[in-house]
């Protein structure tokens, strides 16, 4: 090659890692609506530690007076518990691609650049698969959304059985999709002022719930569809489409306690080109480490057996 391999690793964190971050983030409604509000870095810690009140206090109560305050204490906090979880994406050129494409500068760029973009396809499927992931399906992966929004199971080192309070809206009975079915999830997910911010389902559920929509229904969240993502407004909230979402689900969520937590040392972070002695081959590594969190399920919702 006419460069370097450490030039050529210069090259790609320099220009070619910061377009990966954009368009990572452009890939995907929920990746793109975590960038503006929710995708946070925290470093350190054998894991992630999530405090989490579940109970107001009862030392509290109407007095007249000098009547005794109340003082007893009762327990009203707790922590979830998430693992780290890690991803990578490998950048490899062999020997063989090296000598094919030493022609020029340019033509080097432009392969690197090819392969940078396969790298960065795959980190999209599997974080876009990873947002969904049951906990069972691959242990390794992040613990997304099924397993999150759900009425059963452990969620964040909780059991669901002992603290129901950590328990989702979830509806696994209903077959047939319609507006009410949609609104009596809708109101589950909603106390006060606070209800779901984004609705996600497959396209074939969306096209349900456009087509019982009246024309003059039909709205979209500007911003949504700015951001390239189609949607129409179900009580003001976006319903959109996410191709990674599993058939026969719709997820109500509430973005306030949606949380995208990453390594800062390991938000997409690029390592540079290195050859193994025994291989005629140089690789470099895209890493991300971090977990999805949801803190408040009660608040958040889903249906998991919708006719399609």
């Amino acid at each position: 090659m006419s460069l370097t391999y450490n030039e050529i690793s210069s090259l790609t964190n320099k220009y070619f890692i910061p377009k990966l971050y954009d368009n990572i983030f452009t890939s995907n409604i929920l990746f793109s609506r975590a960038r503006k509000k929710w995708y946070h870095k925290k470093a350190g810690g054998e894991s992630i530690i999530v405090p989490v009140a579940y109970a107001t206090t009862t030392a509290s109560a109407w007095y007249d007076g000098q009547d005794n305050l109340t003082t007893s204490a009762n327990n009203q906090i707790t922590a979830m518990n998430f693992d780290w979880k890690q991803i990578h994406a490998a950048i490899t050129i062999s020997g063989r691609d090296e000598a094919i494409n030493s022609g020029s500068e340019t033509q080097v760029v432009d392969f690197v650049k090819a392969k940078v973009e396969l790298a960065e396809k795959t980190i999209v499927d599997a974080l876009g698969t990873g947002l969904y992931n049951d906990g069972t399906s691959d242990t390794k992966a992040i613990v997304g959304l099924r397993l999150a929004v759900d009425s059963a199971g452990t969620y964040g080192g909780i059991s669901r059985t002992d603290y129901s309070w950590l328990s989702a809206q979830e509806d696994s009975s209903t077959t047939t999709l319609s507006l009410a079915v949609m609104q009596g999830m809708f109101g589950d997910c909603t106390v006060g002022n606070s209800k779901p911010s984004v609705i996600t389902t497959t396209q074939d559920i969306f096209d349900i719930v456009w087509g019982k929509l009246q024309p003059q229904q039909r709205w979209a969240d500007k911003t949504t569809a700015d951001a390239g993502f189609q949607n129409i407004l179900f009580n003001g909230t976006p319903v959109v489409v996410d191709n990674k979402c599993p058939s026969s689900h719709m997820f109500f969520l509430n973005e306030d306690y949606l949380q995208f937590i990453v390594h800062p040392d390991r938000d997409f972070r690029f390592r540079p080109f290195t050859s193994p002695e025994n291989q005629d081959v140089a690789t470099a590594h895209i890493l991300w480490m971090g977990a999805l969190v949801l803190s408040n399920p009660r608040m958040c919702g889903k249906f998991g057996a919708i006719t399609e």
